[in-house]
């Protein structure tokens, strides 16, 4: 694979799944751990995307609140923000995770709702302090700067003391045999958590992240009761989520 084909393929898996560590890129592609870390650094000095320890950041990254031209297919995470709003009822307490589709959900969440939002994503909790009719709860611990949002026994435990009516999940990685999965040992157990205190969990995914997979499980397939993505979802992608009694948006 010459340079330019790597770079590029480096770069998408960055903007797919917002992380990507040394050592999965290398295994991957089949290329020593410190070729890949002179891709990063070359992609990193040229503003593609955010080099550091460990591995790469997408530029969603970059600014408190990302811009539209540094999301990774804003038009697409946009379009299943609008399908998952229509899930939304009066009177629920709501667990979401973060990340830029949850974002895009909070933006255009009605102004007249009335329900209870609880996160540890600070840039999804700035959103939803702009609804005057919506209460927030912030669950508090140490922030992971690559999440950007709450991790650790703190937060784990707050999570915990809830039983909320439905969880909207952002997903890095999701498979009809693995279920989600993630690379982020902490951003894992958090989320594991979020959906042991749901009773419903839907899981928000541009399908280009549909059948693709990340080392750590956050939970089986059998645990998802609502895949949404931006595709019809007539489409025969979903036929293995259906057969798992998941329900496609």
């Amino acid at each position: 694979m010459l340079k330019k084909e790597r770079q590029s393929l480096i770069l998408q898996k960055v903007n797919l799944h917002n992380r990507v560590l040394s050592s999965i890129l290398s295994g991957e592609i089949d290329v020593s751990e410190d070729t890949i870390r002179r891709d990063l650094q070359e992609l990193s000095d040229e503003g593609k995307l955010i080099k550091v320890h460990g591995g790469a950041l997408s530029l969603s990254f970059t600014h408190h609140a990302p811009i539209e031209n540094d999301i990774y297919s804003y038009p697409l995470k946009k379009a299943i923000a609008i399908k998952a709003a229509l899930l939304l009822e009066e009177g629920m307490f709501i667990l979401t995770s973060g990340g830029t589709t949850i974002i895009e959900l909070a933006k255009i969440i009605p102004k007249d709702l009335g329900a209870t939002f609880i996160s540890g994503s600070l840039p999804v909790v700035m959103e939803y302090m702009k609804l005057p009719k919506i209460d927030v709860i912030v669950i508090g611990d140490k922030i992971s700067k690559n999440a950007r949002i709450t991790v650790g026994s703190d937060a784990i435990n707050q999570i915990k003391q809830f039983n909320a009516d439905i969880c909207f999940m952002g997903v890095n990685a999701i498979d009809s045999v693995y279920g989600i999965t993630d690379n982020d040992w902490e951003v894992v157990q958090v989320k594991k958590a979020m959906i042991a205190a749901s009773k419903k969990l839907v899981c928000l995914s541009i399908a280009e992240k549909v059948n693709t997979c990340q080392p750590i499980q956050i939970c089986a397939p059998e645990k998802i009761d609502v895949l949404i993505t931006e595709l019809n979802p007539n489409n025969n992608l979903f036929n293995p989520y259906k057969e798992k009694g998941i329900k496609v948006l």
